[in-house]
Protein backbone atom coordinates (compact mmCIF):
# COMPACT_ATOMS: atom_id res chain seq x y z
CA UNK A 1 0.00 0.00 0.00
CA UNK A 2 1.15 4.05 -0.79
CA UNK A 3 -0.20 7.01 0.35
CA UNK A 4 -2.15 9.19 -2.73
CA UNK A 5 -0.83 12.51 -4.07
CA UNK A 6 -2.89 15.20 -1.33
CA UNK A 7 -5.76 16.11 -2.69
CA UNK A 8 -5.38 19.76 -1.98
CA UNK A 9 -1.40 20.29 -3.37
CA UNK A 10 -1.52 17.15 -6.18
CA UNK A 11 1.47 15.93 -5.13
CA UNK A 12 2.63 13.14 -2.70
CA UNK A 13 3.07 14.61 0.69
CA UNK A 14 6.21 13.85 2.38
CA UNK A 15 7.67 12.17 5.71
CA UNK A 16 9.57 14.02 8.76
CA UNK A 17 13.07 12.67 6.66
CA UNK A 18 11.74 14.87 3.75
CA UNK A 19 10.73 11.40 1.69
CA UNK A 20 7.45 9.62 0.47
CA UNK A 21 5.20 9.49 3.36
CA UNK A 22 4.35 5.90 4.26
CA UNK A 23 1.40 4.34 5.40
CA UNK A 24 0.90 4.14 9.22
CA UNK A 25 -1.43 1.43 9.31
CA UNK A 26 -4.33 -0.09 7.67
CA UNK A 27 -4.94 -2.53 10.58
CA UNK A 28 -6.52 -0.57 12.20
CA UNK A 29 -7.01 1.92 9.14
CA UNK A 30 -6.21 5.47 10.58
CA UNK A 31 -5.70 8.87 8.90
CA UNK A 32 -8.60 11.53 8.73
CA UNK A 33 -10.23 9.76 5.29
CA UNK A 34 -9.55 6.15 7.02
CA UNK A 35 -6.34 5.71 3.95
CA UNK A 36 -3.64 4.35 6.40
CA UNK A 37 -1.94 7.35 5.96
CA UNK A 38 -1.42 10.61 8.26
CA UNK A 39 -1.81 12.97 5.32
CA UNK A 40 -2.86 16.71 5.29
CA UNK A 41 -6.45 17.74 4.88
CA UNK A 42 -8.08 20.81 4.85
CA UNK A 43 -10.72 20.49 6.80
CA UNK A 44 -8.88 18.09 9.79
CA UNK A 45 -8.60 20.73 12.42
CA UNK A 46 -7.09 17.45 14.97
CA UNK A 47 -4.35 17.60 12.38
CA UNK A 48 -3.63 13.61 12.65
CA UNK A 49 -0.86 13.68 10.47
CA UNK A 50 1.77 12.20 13.64
CA UNK A 51 2.08 8.19 13.28
CA UNK A 52 2.32 6.73 16.30
CA UNK A 53 2.85 3.11 18.18
CA UNK A 54 0.29 3.02 20.64
CA UNK A 55 1.37 2.18 24.80
CA UNK A 56 -0.57 1.92 27.52
CA UNK A 57 -0.01 4.64 29.43
CA UNK A 58 -0.81 6.82 26.25
CA UNK A 59 -3.80 5.13 25.88
CA UNK A 60 -4.73 5.58 29.83
CA UNK A 61 -3.19 9.49 29.50
CA UNK A 62 -5.38 10.11 26.76
CA UNK A 63 -8.48 8.62 28.46
CA UNK A 64 -7.88 10.97 31.30
CA UNK A 65 -7.90 14.23 28.98
CA UNK A 66 -11.28 13.05 27.62
CA UNK A 67 -10.07 11.44 24.37
CA UNK A 68 -10.74 7.77 24.83
CA UNK A 69 -9.04 5.94 22.18
CA UNK A 70 -9.91 2.37 23.46
CA UNK A 71 -13.61 1.63 23.36
CA UNK A 72 -14.95 1.54 19.84
CA UNK A 73 -16.90 4.12 17.91
CA UNK A 74 -18.21 2.24 15.26
CA UNK A 75 -20.53 5.30 14.11
CA UNK A 76 -16.71 7.14 13.65
CA UNK A 77 -15.32 4.32 12.08
CA UNK A 78 -13.47 3.87 14.49
CA UNK A 79 -11.96 0.53 16.38
CA UNK A 80 -10.84 1.16 19.27
CA UNK A 81 -6.92 0.86 19.99
CA UNK A 82 -4.76 -1.12 21.58
CA UNK A 83 -1.07 -0.75 22.91
CA UNK A 84 1.14 -1.74 19.97
CA UNK A 85 -1.35 -0.37 17.38
CA UNK A 86 -0.10 2.73 14.88
CA UNK A 87 -2.97 5.06 14.74
CA UNK A 88 -2.24 9.09 13.11
CA UNK A 89 -2.64 11.17 16.39
CA UNK A 90 -3.71 14.30 16.70
CA UNK A 91 -0.42 16.58 16.50
CA UNK A 92 -1.75 18.29 19.63
CA UNK A 93 -2.39 14.98 21.92
CA UNK A 94 1.03 13.89 20.97
CA UNK A 95 2.64 17.18 22.60
CA UNK A 96 0.15 17.48 25.36
CA UNK A 97 1.90 14.02 25.93
CA UNK A 98 5.40 15.32 25.56
CA UNK A 99 4.81 18.20 27.91
CA UNK A 100 3.32 15.78 30.87
CA UNK A 101 6.13 14.19 30.59
CA UNK A 102 8.37 17.17 31.25
CA UNK A 103 6.14 18.58 33.70
CA UNK A 104 4.51 16.41 35.89
CA UNK A 105 7.01 13.76 35.52
CA UNK A 106 4.65 10.99 33.50
CA UNK A 107 6.61 7.55 32.65
CA UNK A 108 8.24 8.31 29.39
CA UNK A 109 6.43 5.92 27.72
CA UNK A 110 3.46 8.38 27.84
CA UNK A 111 4.69 9.82 24.84
CA UNK A 112 3.56 7.24 22.05
CA UNK A 113 6.86 6.69 19.73
CA UNK A 114 6.93 7.83 16.63
CA UNK A 115 6.72 6.09 13.34
CA UNK A 116 8.60 8.69 11.05
CA UNK A 117 8.48 7.24 7.65
CA UNK A 118 4.67 7.60 8.10
CA UNK A 119 4.61 11.19 9.93
CA UNK A 120 3.56 14.04 8.13
CA UNK A 121 6.43 16.65 7.23
CA UNK A 122 3.42 18.75 8.17
CA UNK A 123 4.44 18.57 12.00
CA UNK A 124 7.54 19.93 11.61
CA UNK A 125 5.85 23.28 12.20
CA UNK A 126 4.98 22.69 15.87
CA UNK A 127 7.84 19.83 16.88
CA UNK A 128 11.17 19.89 15.56
CA UNK A 129 12.97 16.77 14.20
CA UNK A 130 15.33 16.31 16.88
CA UNK A 131 12.41 15.68 19.52
CA UNK A 132 10.69 13.38 16.90
CA UNK A 133 13.97 11.59 16.40
CA UNK A 134 14.28 11.21 20.27
CA UNK A 135 10.83 9.54 20.31
CA UNK A 136 11.32 7.46 17.30
CA UNK A 137 10.17 3.62 16.85
CA UNK A 138 12.45 1.48 16.87
CA UNK A 139 10.94 -2.54 16.32
CA UNK A 140 12.36 -4.99 18.65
Amino acid sequence: MFCVPSPVFGSMEQNVLGEDLQPCSTDPTTGFERDGCCGTHPQDRGRHELCAVMTEEFLEFSRQRGNDLVTPRPEFDFPGLEPGDRWCLCLGRWVEALEAVRDQRLPETTVPPVVLEATNEAVLDSVDRETLERHAYEPA
